[in-house]
């Protein structure tokens, strides 16, 4: 489709001072000549295998951080979660961008462990879609400023323009605000960070209708 291309172009084209973008900027410690190339050619992928569904929820967290999006390229997700993403959209596969073994992220694991048990088309996505950073400091993590959040919001609203959306899910406050801009029936869930796992889970159980793991299938992280 032509627009999903546009959109990749468009956001591999954003840059930002003390920020990564994953579909353009390449990280000389872990990744690959291609990796840049690799994130792009996952998310089109991604956009075109959910462009066919009748329904899609989105799931809008903050930004990308450095042990996940800065990464894969894709809104809380890790690389330890590219199978399960894949296998959710029904995808032979997501590459991995970077060399090395891969790196967990502890929120990524939350969501997906949920997000692996939802029968409904799920699209992950950032208020901010790049990785900001502190200068000089590009594997640290800072909140996005406003002006940040007002650029990165149009590739939200541009994706809600193109796939029919079903419910728009809120992780955290940052996000929720955001959100409620583009859709004031939002639902809004605790972040799973900062001990807000067993809140996030069980809003998120809540809301898809999901019974409750027994013990022995609890491993996050």
């Amino acid at each position: 489709m032509i627009e999903i291309d546009r959109f990749v172009e468009r956001i591999s084209n954003l840059k930002l001072e003390s920020c990564f973008n994953p579909y353009a900027d390449i990280c000389e410690v872990f990744d690959k000549e291609s990796a840049p190339y690799i994130r792009c050619e996952n998310l089109r992928e991604i956009l075109h295998s959910l462009k066919s569904a009748r329904s899609v929820d989105i799931w809008v967290g903050r930004d990308l951080g450095y042990k996940g999006g800065r990464r894969t390229g894709l809104a809380l997700t890790d690389e330890n979660s590219l199978n399960l993403y894949a296998s959710h959209l029904k995808l032979s596969s997501l590459k991995k961008a970077t060399s090395g073994p891969a790196v967990k992220e502890r929120t990524a694991a939350n969501i997906f462990s949920i997000l692996t048990e939802v029968d409904v088309p799920i699209l992950t996505w950032n208020v901010f879609p790049l990785h900001p950073h502190e200068s000089r400091k590009p594997f640290s993590n800072r909140q996005h400023t406003r002006s940040e959040a007002q650029i990165g919001f149009s590739f939200l609203e541009e994706l809600c323009s193109i796939f029919p959306v079903g419910r728009v899910v809120a992780i955290g406050n940052d996000a929720a605000r955001w959100t409620r801009e583009l859709a004031p029936e939002s639902l809004h869930v605790r972040h799973p960070s900062y001990g807000g796992q067993t809140e996030f889970l069980a809003q998120m159980r809540n809301i898809y209708s999901l019974s409750a793991p027994v013990p022995s299938q609890i491993q996050l992280f």
